[in-house]
């Protein structure tokens, strides 16, 4: 579906052209770079390929309850909503994307037949439709880069606070940032004003990319009741959610018991 949201900057022919390459049994999407931006399995849609999708899905650690209202921001291949819609079918799913060809490619060539079961994509700008939603969303997870960095309007204080706004009492923001962009203590200071310090970065295993968190109200920080969550969640879904708590713990402040915000 097309959103009235359109950003006037945004002319189609001022976005990056949409691509794909192949490797073995490895499908990938790029934006007029060779930098991946997202992979998928043709054998296996819904896994996780890359280490910074996987690393996304800490968010898991600190949800009390399964989310009812999801909302991405940057469709890329789909890989998000392949692997919520296997594991996580009740949720219901939102990905914005403001690029046409991106949202083409992504339907016909990665897998998303499952559209309208629980699932919808919004031809929008991202930051602009995050305006129109009040305590609807759970979980918002944005991936929005240009082929070549984030995207400037993902990494404001507006952004953030529209966010917050958006998120239910216990909701949960998840972002993707590169940690080798100069810009990255800045995102951080932003971010952890915004969201009261309530903030905590999930390094992924590979290229640097680093999922960071924001918390709408105290989640659960204790660090011996997320490694019993941790391995509840890891045998449930197929995931190393205890690595992902171990490089938490390497990169975020603790005193061995808590995470310290």
């Amino acid at each position: 579906m097309t959103h009235p949201f359109r950003r006037n900057r945004f002319f189609r022919n001022t976005l990056p052209e949409a691509n794909i390459s192949e490797l073995g049994n490895i499908r990938s999407l790029h934006l007029g770079t060779p930098t991946i931006q997202s992979s998928m399995n043709i054998h296996n849609p819904p896994e996780l390929v890359l280490s910074y999708s996987r690393a996304m899905m800490a968010w898991l650690l600190f949800a009390d309850e399964l989310p009812k209202h999801i909302t991405q921001i940057g469709l890329g291949g789909g890989s998000f909503a392949r692997w919520l819609h296997h594991w996580l079918p009740e949720s219901h799913q939102v990905a914005v994307e403001i690029n046409p060809q991106v949202i083409q490619i992504a339907r016909n060539s990665f897998c998303l037949d499952f559209e309208g079961n629980h699932f919808d994509i919004i031809e929008a700008d991202g930051a602009e439709y995050i305006q129109i939603l009040q305590n609807q969303v759970d979980v918002i997870m944005v991936d929005g880069f240009d082929g070549v960095q984030i995207i400037d309007e993902l990494v404001g204080e507006p952004f953030f606070h529209d966010c917050r706004v958006a998120l239910r009492e216990n909701g949960i923001f998840v972002t993707n940032w590169w940690s080798g962009d100069k810009r990255y203590p800045l995102f951080m200071q932003r971010l952890r004003t915004i969201f009261d310090n309530r903030v905590l970065e999930v390094p992924a295993t590979t290229h640097g990319n680093v999922a960071v968190l924001a918390f709408q109200n105290k989640p659960e920080l204790n660090i011996e009741k997320l490694k019993k969550r941790a391995g509840k969640l890891s045998d449930h879904y197929d995931l190393d959610f205890f690595r992902m708590l171990m490089d938490m713990k390497g990169k975020n402040r603790h005193n061995d018991k808590n995470f310290l915000f």
